[in-house]
């Protein structure tokens, strides 16, 4: 029973990580620095797999707990169950924000991709004026 809520716990301590990553990310993204994405992303995918690991344990716990249930009349004290509350509500916080910091991450990443285009576009007209002139001098 102790273990599950320290593995909640622990996969709350992730979350936390995740959600800071993300926030640095986003202030370099602003200040238009888009040259470390490889390394974000990387390091995004490093959490993510450390949270599916915890993911795994808490099930194993959750389903060794529900076996010593059936076996004996083990059950949550309510100061457990207000610890499991408590870390459950925090990892819907965390999910939420990090949700929300994504959105935000692939807004400012397609709104660099799009004034790149609108770039590319006036250098694409920029250089048939230059033929046009080029051709009409000649």
């Amino acid at each position: 029973m102790i273990r599950l809520i320290q593995f909640l716990n622990e996969k709350n301590h992730f979350l936390e990580k995740f959600y800071a990553l993300n926030e640095a990310q986003i202030v370099h993204l602003r200040a238009g620095r888009f040259d470390g994405l490889e390394i974000f992303y990387n390091q995004r995918e490093d959490l993510l797999k450390i949270i599916k690991y915890i993911d795994t344990q808490i099930h194993q716990a959750h389903r060794m707990h529900k076996d010593t249930i059936l076996g004996t009349a083990v059950q949550f004290t309510v100061e457990q169950k207000a610890e499991i509350y408590a870390c459950l509500r925090a990892k819907e916080a965390y999910a939420k924000h990090i949700l929300e910091q994504d959105l935000d991450v692939l807004g400012l990443i397609d709104d660099a991709k799009s004034m790149i285009i609108k770039e590319l576009q006036g250098v694409q007209k920029a250089r048939k004026a230059m033929a046009g002139y080029k051709v009409s001098a000649a």
